[in-house]
């Protein structure tokens, strides 16, 4: 049952960088949240960042605004993950992992310590492998733990797409699944427009449809985050509308379909690994994850991202 009510409600926000940052703004712009709890190691930068948000109140929704301790997450409906150590030019997501496994064992456990009944939702990357970490660390079901995953590389798939087709990105529908990284897979079979795949779009609209302009399409999108990092440093504005998206679907228990990165079990043979496929996202976190009718390259390649993955994971020490 889909329910469109909402009662504004507390979400803590661990890390203020950029994306934190971002997304607690965006978070304020929204209303959806009554408080809003910034917790950082650098408590001073926390706080000039509740300060700042709190004079733009006036001139939006009332909301409580405050820097924090890990305490203050108790009551929380989401805790949002962004601290970290931040991706370097030239570095792969994959690379971060070492730095921030040891970092994030420290924020879960004081997490849920204070607040065992909320949802973790993590953005720091590799985001597969830290929310994988995050489940095994917290005890919570994998169902209340949940990954930014490649809610972002869906978004930039599906813009894409739609300045190639001259159409409203919001009309093109398709997913990147798998890794939020270099081995993510694009679902071309599903691709569609107005209900028609792509080549049927094209064929019926008298459009160009070459391979090689898809495969471009799919390289821009793999490849963005390196971009705009070598460009700006980071990447933030885009992450945070996703992280919000995320919140406004469990806050509003809107049952909305997400390709967010969940724990997978039994799917095309994959088993016991975080990767992003299109998920029912409520008030309840991963309310259940939709099996797609993937070609045998699209199985073949996620198989080989969730390799990627597990290998990782492995590297972890859980104990």
């Amino acid at each position: 049952m889909i329910h469109t009510n909402h009662h504004p409600r507390k979400v803590a926000i661990v890390g203020t960088g950029n994306v934190g940052a971002t997304f607690a703004y965006s978070l304020l712009m929204s209303g959806l949240a009554s408080e809003i709890v910034l917790i950082d190691a650098n408590a001073s930068k926390a706080e000039g960042e509740a300060m700042d948000l709190n004079h733009a109140v006036p001139m939006h929704s009332p909301t409580r605004i405050w820097a924090g301790t890990y305490e203050d997450c108790a009551g929380a409906a989401i805790t949002v993950i962004t601290a970290g150590s931040a991706q370097r030019p030239g570095e792969t997501r994959l690379d971060l992992i070492q730095r921030n496994a040891a970092i994030f064992r420290t924020i879960v456990e004081s997490i849920v310590k204070h607040n065992p009944n909320g949802i973790i939702l993590v953005a720091t990357n590799p985001v597969d492998v830290l929310t994988y970490a995050s489940w095994k660390f917290s005890g919570l079901p994998a169902n209340r733990v949940i990954g930014s995953g490649t809610i972002l590389d869906t978004a930039r798939f599906r813009y894409l797409l739609s300045q190639t087709f001259d159409v409203d990105p919001r009309s093109v529908h398709g997913y990147i699944i798998g890794e939020h990284g270099d081995s993510e897979v694009p679902v071309w079979s599903l691709a569609n427009i107005a209900g028609m795949r792509l080549p049927e779009y094209c064929e019926a609209n008298n459009m160009g449809c070459r391979q090689e302009r898809l495969d471009e399409i799919f390289t821009q999108t793999r490849d963005a985050a390196y971009e705009i990092i070598s460009r700006k440093g980071a990447t933030y504005y885009a992450i945070a509308s996703g992280l919000m998206r995320i919140v406004e679907a469990i806050l509003r228990d809107q049952a909305t379909v997400l390709s967010v990165s969940t724990y997978i079990d039994n799917y095309y043979g994959i088993n016991d690994v975080y990767l992003s496929l299109p998920s029912v996202i409520d008030v309840g976190g991963v309310e259940r994850t939709i099996r797609l009718d993937l070609s045998g390259d699209e199985i073949d390649g996620l198989r080989k991202s969730a390799t990627v993955l597990k290998d990782t994971i492995d590297s972890i020490k859980f104990d």
